[in-house]
């Protein structure tokens, strides 16, 4: 339940200011490959 609604402000906050796509990408990478590394990655399926 959380990833959908993690895009769904994603995509909103893109759509709004544009500039965020950089950061946004960047912070979601770093969260799931923090996700993959320590094992936890079950939490968001």
């Amino acid at each position: 339940m959380l990833t959908p609604l993690i895009s769904l402000i994603s995509g909103i906050l893109i759509l709004v200011i544009p500039r965020l796509l950089n950061f946004i990408v960047a912070i979601y990478l770093i969260i799931i490959g923090a996700i993959g590394l320590f094992g936890t990655g079950h939490f968001l399926r």
